[in-house]
Protein backbone atom coordinates (compact mmCIF):
# COMPACT_ATOMS: atom_id res chain seq x y z
CA UNK A 1 0.00 0.00 0.00
CA UNK A 2 2.84 2.41 0.68
CA UNK A 3 3.04 5.34 3.04
CA UNK A 4 0.15 7.77 2.94
CA UNK A 5 0.30 11.25 4.43
CA UNK A 6 -2.62 13.66 4.37
CA UNK A 7 -3.26 17.17 5.69
CA UNK A 8 -5.69 17.41 8.60
CA UNK A 9 -6.77 20.32 10.74
CA UNK A 10 -6.34 19.91 14.49
CA UNK A 11 -8.04 22.13 17.08
CA UNK A 12 -8.64 22.37 20.81
CA UNK A 13 -12.44 22.48 21.22
CA UNK A 14 -12.08 23.76 24.80
CA UNK A 15 -10.16 26.85 23.67
CA UNK A 16 -11.76 28.45 20.60
CA UNK A 17 -9.42 31.46 20.95
CA UNK A 18 -6.62 29.29 19.56
CA UNK A 19 -6.47 28.93 15.80
CA UNK A 20 -6.63 25.40 14.39
CA UNK A 21 -3.35 23.94 13.19
CA UNK A 22 -3.05 22.26 9.79
CA UNK A 23 -0.51 19.45 9.77
CA UNK A 24 0.31 16.52 7.53
CA UNK A 25 -0.33 13.23 9.33
CA UNK A 26 0.83 9.73 8.59
CA UNK A 27 -2.29 7.63 8.05
CA UNK A 28 -1.87 4.14 9.49
CA UNK A 29 -4.82 1.75 9.43
CA UNK A 30 -2.75 -0.64 11.55
CA UNK A 31 -2.57 1.94 14.34
CA UNK A 32 -5.51 2.56 16.63
CA UNK A 33 -5.27 6.06 18.11
CA UNK A 34 -4.27 9.60 17.26
CA UNK A 35 -0.67 10.38 18.15
CA UNK A 36 0.62 13.95 18.14
CA UNK A 37 4.16 15.25 18.60
CA UNK A 38 4.79 17.37 21.67
CA UNK A 39 5.15 20.63 19.71
CA UNK A 40 1.60 20.26 18.32
CA UNK A 41 0.18 19.50 21.76
CA UNK A 42 1.84 22.70 23.02
CA UNK A 43 0.49 24.75 20.09
CA UNK A 44 -3.01 23.44 20.79
CA UNK A 45 -2.65 23.92 24.56
CA UNK A 46 -3.80 20.34 25.16
CA UNK A 47 -4.08 19.25 28.77
CA UNK A 48 -2.74 15.92 30.00
CA UNK A 49 -5.61 13.73 31.19
CA UNK A 50 -3.58 10.68 32.19
CA UNK A 51 -0.61 8.51 31.29
CA UNK A 52 -0.99 5.59 28.88
CA UNK A 53 1.28 2.62 28.36
CA UNK A 54 2.15 2.03 24.71
CA UNK A 55 3.80 -0.98 23.11
CA UNK A 56 6.08 0.14 20.28
CA UNK A 57 6.72 -1.78 17.07
CA UNK A 58 10.02 -3.06 18.51
CA UNK A 59 8.16 -4.52 21.51
CA UNK A 60 9.33 -1.93 24.05
CA UNK A 61 6.72 -0.46 26.38
CA UNK A 62 6.73 3.19 27.30
CA UNK A 63 4.42 5.56 29.16
CA UNK A 64 3.21 8.63 27.30
CA UNK A 65 0.90 11.55 28.10
CA UNK A 66 -2.70 11.16 26.92
CA UNK A 67 -4.19 14.59 26.22
CA UNK A 68 -7.43 15.97 24.96
CA UNK A 69 -9.87 16.63 23.73
CA UNK A 70 -8.68 17.14 20.14
CA UNK A 71 -10.94 18.05 17.24
CA UNK A 72 -9.81 16.66 13.88
CA UNK A 73 -11.20 18.05 10.63
CA UNK A 74 -10.93 16.70 7.09
CA UNK A 75 -13.06 18.05 4.24
CA UNK A 76 -16.70 17.88 5.46
CA UNK A 77 -15.85 15.59 8.39
CA UNK A 78 -14.75 16.06 11.98
CA UNK A 79 -14.36 14.04 15.13
CA UNK A 80 -13.34 14.51 18.74
CA UNK A 81 -10.78 12.24 20.39
CA UNK A 82 -7.85 12.07 22.74
CA UNK A 83 -4.23 11.93 21.63
CA UNK A 84 -1.14 10.15 22.83
CA UNK A 85 1.76 12.58 22.81
CA UNK A 86 4.66 10.86 21.12
CA UNK A 87 6.66 10.76 17.91
CA UNK A 88 7.89 13.42 15.53
CA UNK A 89 4.81 13.69 13.30
CA UNK A 90 1.05 13.29 13.70
CA UNK A 91 -0.22 9.75 13.19
CA UNK A 92 -3.89 9.07 12.49
CA UNK A 93 -5.07 5.58 13.43
CA UNK A 94 -8.25 3.58 12.95
CA UNK A 95 -10.43 5.21 15.64
CA UNK A 96 -10.47 8.73 14.14
CA UNK A 97 -10.58 7.27 10.61
CA UNK A 98 -13.69 5.26 11.46
CA UNK A 99 -15.26 8.12 13.40
CA UNK A 100 -14.98 10.42 10.36
CA UNK A 101 -15.89 7.61 7.93
CA UNK A 102 -12.71 8.03 5.90
CA UNK A 103 -11.24 5.47 3.54
CA UNK A 104 -7.72 4.85 2.28
CA UNK A 105 -7.44 4.73 -1.51
CA UNK A 106 -4.18 2.83 -1.98
CA UNK A 107 -4.06 3.10 -5.78
CA UNK A 108 -4.18 6.89 -5.54
CA UNK A 109 -2.04 7.01 -2.36
CA UNK A 110 -4.58 9.22 -0.57
CA UNK A 111 -7.34 9.39 2.00
CA UNK A 112 -10.85 10.56 1.20
CA UNK A 113 -14.38 10.56 2.57
CA UNK A 114 -16.22 7.28 2.10
CA UNK A 115 -17.73 7.40 -1.42
CA UNK A 116 -20.69 5.36 -0.15
CA UNK A 117 -21.57 8.24 2.20
CA UNK A 118 -20.09 11.42 0.71
CA UNK A 119 -22.30 13.95 2.53
CA UNK A 120 -22.64 12.62 6.09
CA UNK A 121 -20.36 10.22 7.96
CA UNK A 122 -21.92 6.79 8.33
CA UNK A 123 -21.54 4.43 11.26
CA UNK A 124 -22.81 0.97 12.02
CA UNK A 125 -24.75 0.57 15.24
CA UNK A 126 -26.62 -2.39 16.63
CA UNK A 127 -30.14 -1.78 17.78
CA UNK A 128 -31.14 -2.75 21.26
CA UNK A 129 -34.63 -3.93 20.24
CA UNK A 130 -35.86 -0.70 18.68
Amino acid sequence: MGIIRTAFEFANPTNRDLSPVTAVALVDTGAVHLCLPEHLAIQLDLKELEQREVTLANGHRIRVPYCGPVEIRFKNRRCFTGAMIMGDEPLLGAIPMEDMDLVVLPAQQRVDVNPASPNVPMSLAKSGGV
